[in-house]
């Protein structure tokens, strides 16, 4: 019998696909769209865990749900962030910091949004929609267009930072208040 040991261990990339998502072959470094698309993917796997096992068990709970469905939002969106900052550690394009909490607070609020009008089965819709269509909206300028485009726009830009405040709370308060659609 022969006994040659056990046999050799393989080892992963730190970041594995995740980094592979994060950078794009023809992105400059600190292109957004990279990073946004990270983001909404993230928000989107978020999402689907909106909504509660049983309506009648959220409807008779004697605890406060609004407390709860807040902190969920929050957390899902600050566990975005950090996954996407963290691949910066490993050297992954760099994208502005301000832009990623921006962007991560902003697509967990759209996903909120969304399990509070179409229900966390389809709560991805909004995140997803906002990006395909800032994605594939015409390269026009003014501030109509910066809101449209609020996930793509550098971290100064006063009309973007506030398009994302804007939705972050409007789609955390909706989710918070009326739970997600049954």
């Amino acid at each position: 019998m022969d006994d040659s040991g056990p046999p050799p261990r393989r080892r992963l990339p730190a970041a594995g696909p995740p980094r592979r998502l994060a950078r794009d072959g023809g992105a400059a470094p600190g292109d957004p769209r990279p990073a946004a698309f990270v983001l909404t993917v993230a928000a989107a796997a978020a999402s689907t865990g909106l909504g509660g096992q049983d309506p009648a068990l959220d409807r008779n709970a004697a605890i406060r749900w609004w407390t709860r469905r807040t902190a969920h939002v929050l957390i899902a969106g600050t566990v975005a962030c950090g996954v996407l900052l963290g691949l910066r550690a490993v050297g992954a394009d760099q994208v502005p910091t301000a832009l990623v909490v921006r962007d991560a607070a902003g697509l967990m609020g759209l996903a909120a949004l969304g399990a509070a009008v179409c229900g966390a089965a389809h709560a991805w819709t909004l995140p997803v929609g906002w990006l395909a269509l800032s994605s594939f909206a015409p390269p026009l300028t003014g501030v109509p267009m910066e809101v449209v485009t609020w996930m793509l726009q550098p971290p100064g830009t006063a009309a973007s930072t506030w398009t994302a405040l804007t939705v972050t709370a409007a789609g955390t308060a909706a989710y918070a208040v009326t739970g997600p659609r049954r």
